[in-house]
């Protein structure tokens, strides 16, 4: 998303001699006044200038990077994410591989039922296969990374959250989960999606096209 030429021209006028009416932002830029009026209007709706009553416009400080920062903050995870690729905790290190790669996934997220009981990487799988023959036989959470070090996500989370903990933690993707007290009394996570860097990065090109 960029601003035009005169939008640009509009808000250094107004940091300049705010307050500042539209029909002197229109006479210094030799155009009528109705012209710039969408400009102006787009401008305030973006935070960028306030508008006061009988007073003009003044600049608000903020620019557009501040106001896409927190337009992202808004953002849930749960309009970008898409379905987790899922194995069994019964799934043998070779099917995991064999799975990863004609799912075309990243990241394989093991469970037990409806519980998230661990993740395992493209990583995870490399480091299996050094020095190993006997992959077709060995189970899956012997490679796979288990709870407490499980890094999720929750639904109440925002698509900034989600490309801050995928950076921060150096993770390809992190499944979505909620909470809940199993049979047993433990607390336990309920897989129910994931938000990967393909996920962000969509959203964000996304979003950049639209604003052509």
């Amino acid at each position: 998303m960029e601003l035009t030429s005169r939008q640009n021209q509009i808000i250094e006028i107004v940091k300049e001699r705010q307050p500042v009416k539209s029909n002197e932002i229109a006479e210094l830029l030799n155009i009528n006044r109705a012209t710039i009026r969408p400009d102006l209007k787009i401008l305030t709706m973006m935070g960028i200038l306030e508008a006061k009553r009988k007073v003009g416009y003044h600049y608000t400080g903020r620019s557009l990077l501040n106001i896409l920062g927190s337009y992202i903050k808004t953002i849930s995870i749960m309009d970008i994410q898409s379905e987790a690729t899922v194995v069994e905790e019964t799934t043998s290190i070779y099917d995991g591989i064999i799975t990863m790669f004609t799912k075309n996934a990243g990241t394989l997220y093991v469970v037990d039922g409806k519980y998230l009981s661990g993740i395992v990487s493209r990583k995870d799988f490399i480091k299996a296969m050094i020095g190993r023959k006997e992959v077709e036989s060995l189970p899956i959470p012997m490679i796979m990374t288990r709870m407490p070090n499980i890094i999720y996500l929750e639904q109440n989370e925002s698509v900034y959250d989600a490309a801050y903990k995928t950076m921060y933690y150096e993770v390809e993707s992190l499944p979505i989960v909620t909470k809940e007290i199993d049979e047993k009394g433990r607390q336990r996570l309920v897989l129910i999606g994931k938000v990967s860097r393909t996920n962000i990065t969509r959203y964000v090109v996304n979003m950049g096209s639209n604003a052509e």
